[in-house]
């Protein structure tokens, strides 16, 4: 099976080509539902649509961008645009339109932006103050709404139930059947009478009913499911300043005229204009599939929604939202182009395929047997030529159990199944704090072999404090609250001055005070940590930024690890501030501040005493930071690059960022699932290797490295190398990127990266299963991710992998239940067919089993909860087989036992119950093989819960759907056997006849544990 499914039915669980997306379309024969079958697919038509609509706009924007160059050099002659102002507008109290903005920013129009007054002239026409930003007036905001529009994208409309109602009836089979149910009907009153010749055609129609109600209840809430997740991937926030007050708030809730801060990762919430900033770079191949990034400054202001920042920061003044962008134009198709189908998608609409084409085979084989018994009977009679309505009505019945026999031989509910269990999954990984953004991650991360763990948060807590200082050269412990006093009564002032202006200036952050005249700190936990070192020795961060003029910005880039800022002194002269990695500031000063808080030189034993006290530092596991500051020439242009060294050393402060609870526990269980966790960090090597220890990732065997000396290493070297690297630290982005490829292509594990900042997105797109932060991630790390980690823990990464393992072996065990059915309710109708000339299975039988294998099936077996079992066996890795040997044991051995009984039961079963010379004898019989069938399915179904362990009823009633399952499935078949038997030809047993029936399908129990005790299969 798996040889015939390599070839054609293979496609990457990422990034996936639109030949093989493609390819596997077009081998899909015997669809019975097209509708249904591919319902969780992706629309390869409208991706082409996307694809064209962003060429069309990287050509628009090209055009548009050499019209405005051309158009800015002649603009001092020209005369200003006729523009007027629309009444209802200008009654609103704006004075531009929608329209005229819309032009001005997607047209890249310097020509009319110089015309309105630049980007501060229509904040003023959009009364809007740049610093204060708009007035949360509420009126004044839904006048806004009402002319310029919500920052809203079109949605498809959500399906109503009875659209699954209209879906599920597509079913080329139950059509077929409907039309025999119709003809059987017409037949039956002809020659039977109202009501008698009715039962059978009606058994069939209220049989077709509850198949499609049933399927299409199941279809409905999968459907809810992804809507609700499709809510949670959409919660993006943006930092936006109303009322003079800056806060966090939903892009959709943006308005023309908001000021919104832009920085490093962010998405573009809207279009708009650049107000103020530095060094900012665009990257809108999202939108144009153009991969050059954009400069945006105040010559090109142009920023476009959907967009990301790739470096730098900037305010920008909204002006066009939602569906007036081309953004939301891109989206609308972009979103009905759907996600691409998993790999397991794909693998068992394979299986479905090769054993629909089998089941055809056999239904028209049997249907050819069961005529030619027929006109056999009738030659032999010599009634070739005279044919009744009873020989009609028997002939639309063999046609009825042929077309029955593919409805039970398709298995059109296996690709199907993989949906359910992935959207029961990924709900209940949703309330587990894990956002999954790509179906194929929840397989995916089942097989995973390895995580490469970022320490910062996911290993660590995030939440930072200064506990230790190296200022003047002194050491000072800052744990205890009123050191930090202590610490200021020291520091000469001279020394306090250039401090606070390094921590107050040369910032990612922002101190704030909010409505209620409370202190609040924004930026990363990082520059959180030494703003409050800065406010608690007294420092005013308002006082110190507006005491000097910022120049230049170069903010923290995780390839440099380090940022700086050129400021512009109130005395006059220039100087430049730099922050970041220990050594690598420290190896950038040639001077420090000694104890008296004189400039020195940086002789050997300063050098020296500062390197110890930053491996002191790293020792206790503390993030080690210096500032530094360098006096600049006058000469310094801000188009020039800040001085990479030459600096003078202020101080090295420590940063403690503890261990998240349960790490090691997590880790510890990480490795007795067979999953190597390395650590992969931009911090010292002794604090990684210091905080490796205590979460249990470095070990005695293990090797911790620095990214340059990886960078170093020969291909034959990194062969040998990375098995044994379990710390990689001081790394760039491009170090794990190299990392995370070797892993997957040299040595061919599946591999999990997490990830949080912008240059994070390489290694992430690399990586099997991408998984961003999703409170210290960047919007660029989340789009790039396959799974959001929303609470930052390595242990719900460690979740996920469990998830993961569940929703794999879930599907196994259906696959195993379903195959089981498929074989023996083939087996015996052709068997049955060939050797008495009728079917012991009738069409309303037969959909009743299709039920039980199919939508009931994968409701109990795809919805099992994982255990703790799953951690302690190997992953699968990307070599293994979905449908095993173990699988097929179990399979061949329970259909051969099914298969045996009913075989016993036909050639034998009148005798042992009794039944020669009873009245309705064949019909006892008939429902008696029936109701044993659907006995051995159902215990086989409590015995697929375990495809290896004895113990099948470990933990069956955690899992409710299963036990409510079973339960309505033993009801209904009491019902159909006690009360239904004009419709379902059966008729109602004796105590002793059900006893018998019970006890065979519960013979299949210990028929799984002799398979499972006597022909161990190695793994």
């Amino acid at each position: 099976m798996e040889n015939l499914l390599s070839d054609n039915w293979d496609v990457k669980p990422k990034h996936a080509s639109e030949e093989a997306l493609q390819r596997w379309r077009e081998l899909c024969g015997v669809v019975k539902n097209p509708k249904r079958r591919f319902r969780f697919t992706a629309n390869l038509s409208k991706r082409y649509e996307a694809a064209a609509m962003r060429k069309t706009n990287q050509e628009k924007l090209r055009i548009a961008v050499l019209v405005s160059k051309a158009a800015f050099q002649f603009i001092q002659g020209m005369q200003p645009s006729d523009y007027t102002v629309p009444e209802e507008v200008q009654a609103a109290g704006f004075q531009i339109c929608a329209d005229e903005l819309e032009s001005i920013v997607e047209g890249h129009d310097l020509k009319k932006l110089k015309f309105h007054g630049g980007a501060l002239g229509i904040a003023e026409k959009l009364a809007t103050d740049p610093s204060n930003g708009l007035s949360t007036e509420s009126e004044a905001l839904s006048r806004r709404r009402e002319i310029y529009g919500t920052n809203k994208f079109q949605e498809s409309e959500p399906q109503s139930f009875w659209i699954f109602v209209w879906e599920a009836l597509q079913d080329m089979t139950l059509m077929i059947l409907g039309v025999c149910a119709f003809v059987s009907l017409i037949v039956g009153i002809a020659t039977e009478g109202w009501p008698k010749g009715a039962h059978d055609g009606l058994g069939i129609v209220a049989s077709i009913l509850l198949v499609v109600f049933v399927t299409a209840t199941s279809d409905y809430r999968q459907s809810l499911q992804f809507r609700d997740l499709d809510k949670e991937k959409k919660k993006v926030s943006i930092q936006v300043t109303r009322n003079g007050y800056r806060k966090k708030m939903s892009i959709y809730q943006l308005l023309p005229g908001d000021i919104v801060h832009l920085s490093i990762g962010d998405q573009v919430p809207a279009d708009g204009l650049f107000l103020s900033g530095f060094s900012v770079l665009i990257n809108e191949s999202s939108l144009t599939g153009e991969s050059e990034p954009v400069m945006i400054s105040a010559e090109n202001p142009f920023l476009l929604s959907g967009t990301k920042v790739q470096d730098g920061s900037c305010k920008m003044l909204v002006t066009t939202v939602g569906m007036r962008t081309q953004w939301g134009k891109l989206l609308a198709t972009l979103i009905e182009g759907g996600d691409d189908e998993t790999p397991l998608q794909v693998k068992l609409n394979g299986v479905a395929t090769i054993i629909g084409k089998i089941g055809l085979f056999f239904a028209i084989v049997t249907f050819a047997v069961l005529v030619q018994k027929m006109f056999g009977r009738k030659w032999h009679e010599g009634t070739t030529l005279k044919w009744s309505g009873d020989d009609a009505m028997e002939l639309l019945e063999y046609f009825a159990i042929a077309v029955t026999i593919v409805v039970v031989a398709v298995p059109e509910g296996l690709p199907l199944a993989v949906t359910l269990s992935l959207a029961f999954a990924m709900k209940k990984m949703m309330n587990d704090k894990a956002l999954v953004r790509h179906l194929a991650a929840c397989e995916t991360m089942g097989s995973a072999t390895n995580i490469c763990s970022d320490k910062t948060g996911t290993l660590t807590t995030n939440v930072m404090t200064v506990v230790k200082s190296c200022i003047c050269m002194n050491v000072q412990d800052l744990s205890d609250p009123s050191s930090a006093k202590t610490l200021r009564s020291e520091l000469p002032e001279s020394v306090a001055k250039i401090l606070f202006q390094s921590i107050f200036n040369n910032t990612g952050g922002e101190v704030v005070v909010n409505r209620r005249g409370r202190r609040k700190i924004l930026g990363t936990p990082t520059e959180t940590a030494i703003l409050e070192f800065g406010l608690s020795l007294g420092g005013d961060c308002q006082a110190e930024k507006q005491a000097s003029k910022v120049l230049k910005v170069e903010p923290f880039n995780s390839t440099k690890k380090r940022m700086g800022v050129v400021l512009e002194l109130p005395e006059g002269g220039l100087r430049a501030h730099t922050k970041g990695a220990s050594e690598i500031v420290l190896a950038a000063c040639d001077k420090v501040i000694n104890s008296d808080g004189e400039v020195v030189p940086l002789d050997e034993a300063s050098i020296s005493h500062l390197n110890t006290t930053i491996d002191q530092f790293a020792n206790e596991a503390l993030r080690t930071l210096c500032l530094a500051y360098t006096e600049l020439e006058n000469g310094f242009s801000v188009d020039d690059a800040i001085p990479e060294s030459g600096y003078t050393c202020i101080g090295i402060v420590g940063i403690k960022d503890p261990v998240r609870p349960g790490v090691a526990e997590s880790v510890a269980l990480c490795r007795s699932a067979g999953v190597t966790v390395r650590m992969v960090t931009g911090d010292n090597i002794n604090t990684a290797k210091a905080i490796a220890r205590e979460c249990g990732i470095l070990t005695d065997d293990g090797i911790a490295i620095e990214g340059p000396v990886f960078r170093e290493k020969s291909l034959e070297e990194l062969l040998e190398l990375i098995p044994k690297i379990q710390v990689m630290a001081r790394s760039s982005p491009m170090d794990k990127h190299t990392l995370v490829k070797h892993l997957r292509t040299t040595f061919n594990e599946v591999v999990a990266v997490t990830g949080d900042g912008t240059n994070d997105a390489p290694a992430l797109h690399e990586a099997d299963i991408g998984l961003a932060m999703g409170i210290a991630g960047t919007e660029v790390a989340k789009e790039s991710a396959d799974v959001i980690i929303l609470d930052d823990n390595f242990s719900t990464i460690v979740t996920v992998a469990k998830w993961g393992r569940s929703v794999y072996v879930n599907i196994q065990k259906f696959v195993q239940f379903q195959l089981t059915v498929n074989v023996v309710a083939l087996a015996v109708n052709f068997y049955s067919a060939c050797r008495t000339g009728s079917a012991p299975l009738t069409a309303v039988q037969l959909l009743w089993v299709n039920m039980i294998m199919d939508t009931l099936g994968a409701l109990a077996l795809a919805t099992e909860p994982p255990n703790d079992e799953l951690m302690k066996r190997a992953p699968v890795g990307r070599k293994g087989n979905f449908i095993s040997v173990v699988m097929w044991r179990n399979i061949l051995g329970q259909s051969l036992y099914q298969f045996i009984v009913i075989w016993f039961l036909q050639g034998h079963g009148k005798t042992i119950f009794r039944l020669h010379g009873y009245p309705d004898s064949d019909l006892v019989l008939n429902t008696i093989i029936f109701n044993t069938f659907v006995f051995c399915q159902l215990f086989n179904e409590v015995n697929s819960r375990e495809m290896e362990k004895i113990d099948v009823l470990d933990g069956i009633l955690d899992n409710y759907v299963f036990v409510l399952v079973l339960g309505a499935t033993v009801f209904f078949q009491v019902i159909i056997i006690e009360y239904l038997g004009t419709f379902a030809s059966t008729t109602p047993l004796t105590f002793m006849q059900w006893f018998v029936s019970i006890f065979l399908g519960f013979l299949g129990m210990p028929i799984a544990v002799a398979l499972k005790q006597h022909f161990p299969v190695e793994t």
